[in-house]
């Protein structure tokens, strides 16, 4: 069934956030409905479902929908090609167009996240290739149709330091480097259509599981409140270069969440500015070359 629109909802801005059930894209998600996109929601855990952790796809639209927006909740498995298609098969049918793909879901499993060697891990940690590198892929394949007749639309990847140094291991560190590059490459091909391609580098994510954490224990962790951001952060972020005149400029690199805040005048919860990798710990993205072969 098609969502209700009237005029304000069908000329708003209309995004798709994957992966935003919980976390980092859930609070993606917030921060576009606040500013009135029309959000769809995707990821595979619905009300009533046998989720394993809190936060379904229905509770992040219905947030969307109270802040402002008009969120949408899509369930989809982003590992079956076929679900993505129907995805973008229906926002055409119901809207004809994307203006801002968010890429973001993924497959983080507890076992890679461990101080274990990767030859102890399970095999299925390897995964985040499947959802989170190649489901980005596919994804932007099926957008970037209902993007090119508008000439205008951002593609904005989710991805982190862990691209460029050592972080849980090949199975997060080398998905994280895959998706700078996709958004770089992928920009080459979409800038004739000034649809630009951007990687955002987030920090250390306040999401409610970070925050339970916190406040058990807050003398061991309250001092990951000094330089952690929330999720809603990167939303905002990515809504300031959707409407940056220079956007195309940036097309193609990647860029640090924390920086592009302060560019903007972009401000945490409770006034906080989040700081930088480049600043903490010397970490920045790497250069794309000119080079190109065709």
């Amino acid at each position: 069934m098609a969502p209700e629109t009237d005029e304000a909802t069908s000329s708003a801005p209309v995004a798709v956030v994957t992966g935003a059930s919980r976390g980092a894209g859930a609070g993606i998600a917030h921060a576009l409905g606040s500013h009135g996109c029309t959000v769809y929601v995707t990821g595979r855990s619905r009300d009533g479902s046998a989720a394993p952790r809190a936060g379904t796809i229905d509770q992040t639209a219905a947030q969307v929908s109270a802040v402002g927006g008009c969120g949408i909740a899509v369930q989809v498995d982003h590992g079956d090609d076929d679900q993505v298609k129907a995805l973008f098969e229906q926002i055409d049918r119901d809207h004809g167009r994307v203006d801002i793909l968010v890429n973001n879901a993924a497959i983080i499993r507890d076992e890679m996240m461990g101080r274990t060697k990767f030859w102890e891990e399970p095999l299925n940690v390897i995964d985040t290739l499947d959802v989170g590198l190649r489901s980005s892929y596919v994804a932007t394949v099926y957008a970037a149709p209902l993007m090119l007749p508008q000439r205008k639309g951002l593609v904005a990847f989710s991805s982190s330091s862990g691209a460029a140094h050592y972080a849980f291991g090949p199975a997060y560190g080398v998905p994280k480097a895959g998706t700078d590059k996709m958004a770089a490459d992928m920009a080459f091909d979409l800038r004739e259509f000034d649809i630009a391609a951007i990687s955002i580098w987030m920090g250390s994510l306040l999401t409610d599981r970070v925050r339970a954490i916190i406040a058990a224990k807050p003398e061991k962790f309250g001092h990951i409140l000094d330089s952690a951001e929330t999720p809603e952060l990167t939303g905002h972020v990515i809504w300031a270069l959707y409407n940056d005149p220079d956007l195309m400029e940036m097309s193609g690199e990647t860029l640090i969440g924390a920086e592009l805040a302060v560019k903007y005048g972009i401000r945490d919860e409770e006034g906080r500015q989040p700081p930088s990798y480049r600043d903490m710990f010397g970490v920045h993205p790497h250069t794309q070359y000119a080079h190109t072969m065709r």
